[in-house]
């Protein structure tokens, strides 16, 4: 691909995409946001809606890469019309960008398309990779369908990158930015039996490699993007206590968590994945922050 290209982004302004569009276009790259309302006279946004099925996607013919990140938030509580949402903001999503990208006379080169390590299920201390089959639960029948989304993209030649996210660190959002507040008070601590593994990723890395995957032409199929150190909930949540100053020896018991957030506590909260980057590692991708201690540090250093 050249050295300056043109791409499309979907959730350019939630955590991931904001901080991904800032690192493209410091590097010379144009931009396009794909965005849900009809854009005003002059900008150079494109029309992507999933719930209305518009996508003005000829504006994109010849476009070297689409990278798609949109998706409904997943940290609430899982009543029946917000599992729905979660589920159509993906799979419906998806599946309009990859067929109108298809159906151009010059398609895409790459899609880059995230998914998460949800797909793998609620494992224990089993190690996973990309060769690892899928999980039998909500979030895993999620990434099952919003990965196979992508099949009409692929059929046509594009090379589609299906991008496995971890929990990506930052203060700025999502869920370091949730548990900031409590901790910050010292009354932080671990989930249920904290035995829970969790597959994380500072946001800077995060972005690194999706860098780094739009440029490795070789790599298509599923990418786990997280650390290659997977951590317990409860020793995370003592190396935050640490970081920051303050105790962390307050647990939220599991049924406290279920009463809170019913499903969403054993699919999320409480669901335990050791997923190992094996394929980013195997391309040469150097993590800047492979331990969790000085992903904080550095995260939490960057919004000061």
């Amino acid at each position: 691909m050249p050295e300056t290209l043109r791409i499309a982004v979907t959730g350019s302004t939630g955590l991931i995409g904001s901080a991904l569009v800032r690192r493209l276009q410091a590097d010379g790259h144009q931009v396009t946001r794909l965005v849900r309302s009809r854009p005003a006279a002059g900008r150079s946004d494109v029309l992507w809606n999933p719930d209305s099925g518009e996508f003005d996607a000829a504006r994109l013919d010849g476009y070297p890469a689409v990278i798609h990140l949109a998706g409904e938030p997943v940290s609430e509580r899982w009543t029946a019309e917000h599992k729905a949402a979660i589920r159509n903001s993906r799979v419906a999503g998806t599946r309009l960008l990859a067929e109108g990208d298809a159906a151009l006379p010059n398609p895409p080169g790459t899609l880059l398309s995230a998914s998460a390590v949800g797909y793998y299920g609620n494992r224990g201390d089993e190690q996973l990779d990309e060769a690892s089959g899928s999980g039998n639960d909500f979030l895993s029948g999620v990434a099952r369908e919003w990965e196979a989304a992508t099949e009409p993209a692929a059929r046509v030649g594009i090379r589609v990158v299906i991008a496995r996210f971890g929990i990506a660190l930052s203060p700025k959002g999502g869920a370091l930015a949730r548990l900031l507040p409590p901790f910050k008070m010292g009354g932080g601590g671990k989930l249920g039996s904290g035995k829970q593994y969790v597959s994380w990723i500072a946001l800077s890395d995060l972005v690194e490699a999706i860098v780094f995957l739009l440029h490795h032409p070789a790599i298509s199929g599923p990418v786990n993007l997280t650390a290659p150190e997977p951590i317990t909930n409860a020793a995370m949540s003592e190396t935050l206590g640490h970081v920051l100053g303050r105790p962390s020896k307050v647990t939220v018991p599991a049924f406290a968590l279920r009463m809170m957030f019913g499903e969403m506590a054993d699919g999320a909260l409480l669901a335990s994945q050791r997923v190992i980057p094996k394929r980013l590692l195997e391309a040469g991708f150097q993590f800047r922050y492979p331990r969790m201690e000085a992903a904080l540090r550095a995260e939490l250093a960057a919004d000061s």
